[in-house]
């Protein structure tokens, strides 16, 4: 297993609408930086993400699943775009902020921090690990 970390506006796509989407789960669609997209294209069904709102609250809030491997992405009759589909796991009862992430050393070189900018980036599972330490949750 791989580990994942999507981000969304809120204004955008939240995490209550992922939610919403239940088991049936929703295409992560819309991507259009070739990095993320490769990401995208690595990533295999039960791999697990953190669900990120960026913009004012800059923090993990949820924990997701892939469901659906690479394939093209709905939202556009370009084929050079593909998405894969996530549903949620489960909400982090403590939202890990992004200054809290800065804050660690032991994530110092995570994506996140490093490249603040991608929608798509890799966890390394010792980072996964660490931030689920830090919500009280179980790593899976």
């Amino acid at each position: 297993m791989r580990y994942w970390l999507f981000k969304s506006e809120p204004s955008t796509w939240s995490w209550d609408q992922q939610v919403a989407k239940g088991d049936a789960g929703e295409e992560w669609d819309g991507v259009r930086n070739y990095q993320a997209r490769n990401f995208m294209r690595e990533m295999k069904i039960g791999d697990r993400g953190f669900f990120y709102h960026s913009q004012t609250e800059k923090a993990i809030v949820g924990i997701v699943e892939v469901i659906a491997e690479a394939h093209a992405d709905s939202t556009t009759d370009d084929a050079r775009w593909d998405c894969v589909d996530i549903k949620a796991i489960g909400p982090l009862d403590t939202p890990i902020t992004l200054a809290m992430i800065k804050a660690d050393e032991r994530l110092a070189e995570m994506s996140l921090v490093r490249s603040a900018r991608l929608s798509v980036q890799p966890v390394a599972k010792q980072e996964w690990d660490v931030i689920c330490q830090m919500a009280g949750v179980e790593s899976q």
